[in-house]
């Protein structure tokens, strides 16, 4: 409301009919211009009272975040961290106001219709003026909290598809050149069989005496077992270089680790390793894919089980170790993946993450190329340091979305939430 109609507000009752109509008028249309304004903002708004019960809002704010009722068929007394359908977003809001926090936002996601969306919820103060009986503002005081949302979906999907892209590029070369490289002795071999094939046919058309069958014929399986092994090696670099499709929603890596552990931790009490787990005790929410993670996961500690088990055979007096670790370090996660095993050796470890490279008799060489590819996808990074003899540990750097907020405490009075015996 303008100063204008504050002050006239003060003389209403020496008003006249017709400039009490202009008056109540005017005060329409100010509401109307601010409801206006409200509904063309791509923003979301939730203005809140000092106890969090919302009285105003627009539909970008129904439109952005999930709700369990919609705003207009609220209950009263009702705050609005208990009308929001996700954990993460009613918790933020409930920290704020029980901390008094303002000028903060931070990012969520969640899932709705079927699509995960990205969004940036913030709260600042909602700052009124103080008026006298003259009508003359003398002071200001806040009355409560604005709360906006931002989606930021697509401005999301447009980082990780430019990702993928700067990803693909170089993979699509390398891959266009080791085809080319397999494609020659392709070429060769099938030409060798055909030659091969029309001798044996000339020497059955003539005398019919063909050499004893493993002069030819074995000839023969061998290079089509070649043929085969090419293709296969085509198969898995393919596969190799495929760009991942991951599905990226924030979520807490530590509580995914802790249920991961959980699947896993009976096949390493079984050999007789043990498992110590060393998280953060609040980690912060990343761009993660559930599934992916899993097998990053999965891979380091089968990788880490296997290393335990050549260094203590069964029977061993000595034990096993496993220790993952995470902390915090300027805006940055990271991860420690570290076992008390067999070890590499300098050579080995720079080597690790190549296509094919292994040092397990079984081994295909591709599992930790996939963990590379994966946290890669993750924008992150992995490092890994061996000794002989000693261990091995693998470092997952992820980054924490910047959120580029201050935090400012409010302390106010105006500003708190009323006990249950004050509301009744």
């Amino acid at each position: 409301m303008n100063d204008f109609v504050k002050k006239v507000s003060k003389k209403i009752s020496k008003l006249s009919p017709e400039q009490l109509e202009r008056f109540i008028y005017s005060v329409n249309a100010e509401n109307d211009a601010l409801d206006s304004i409200m509904e063309s903002l791509s923003s979301g708004l939730l203005i809140v009272d000092g106890n969090f019960y919302c009285f105003k809002f627009n539909k970008a704010a129904e439109r952005h975040l999930p709700f369990k009722v919609r705003l207009s068929e609220q209950k009263e007394n009702t705050r609005i961290w208990d009308i929001i359908d996700d954990d993460n977003i009613s918790s933020f809001l409930k920290s704020c106001a029980s901390e008094r926090k303002t000028n903060v936002s931070e990012e969520f996601s969640f899932t709705k219709d079927d699509k995960v969306h990205f969004v940036t919820v913030g709260i600042v103060p909602l700052v009124q003026k103080v008026w006298n009986e003259e009508g003359d503002a003398f002071d200001t005081n806040i009355s409560g909290s604005i709360i906006t949302v931002e989606d930021i979906t697509d401005k999301r999907q447009q980082e990780v598809l430019l990702h993928r892209m700067e990803s693909l590029a170089g993979l699509t070369n390398l891959a266009a050149s080791v085809a080319h490289e397999i494609k020659n002795p392709l070429g060769a071999i099938s030409i060798h069989i055909q030659l091969l094939q029309k001798a044996i046919k000339k020497a059955r058309s003539g005398d019919g005496q063909l050499p004893a069958p493993k002069f030819m014929e074995n000839y023969l399986s061998v290079i089509t077992e070649e043929i085969d092994n090419l293709n296969k090696i085509v198969v898995d670099f393919l596969f190799a270089v495929r760009p991942v499709q991951a599905n990226f929603v924030l979520t807490e890596p530590d509580s995914l680790i802790r249920k991961f552990i959980s699947f896993f931790k009976p096949e390493f009490s079984e050999k007789h390793v043990a498992v110590e787990l060393k998280l953060c005790e609040s980690s912060p929410r990343l761009m993660l894919d559930e599934k992916l993670f899993r097998e990053v996961i999965l891979n380091l500690t089968q990788n880490a089980l296997a290393a335990i088990s050549d260094r203590f055979p069964e029977g061993s007096s000595e034990q096993g170790e496993l220790i993952l670790e995470s902390v915090i370090k300027d805006d940055t996660y990271m991860l420690t993946v570290a076992d008390n095993g067999k070890g590499m050796d300098e050579k080995t470890s720079a080597r690790i993450f190549e296509p094919y490279y292994t040092t397990k008799a079984t081994g295909t060489g591709l599992g930790l190329t996939m963990v590379y590819k994966i946290v890669k996808e993750f924008r992150g990074d992995i490092d890994v340091k061996s000794v002989p003899g000693h261990g091995t540990a693998f470092t997952i750097t992820l980054p924490v979305p910047q959120k580029k907020t201050m935090l400012l405490e409010n302390k106010s009075e105006d500003i708190k939430l009323l006990s249950d015996e004050a509301r009744s």
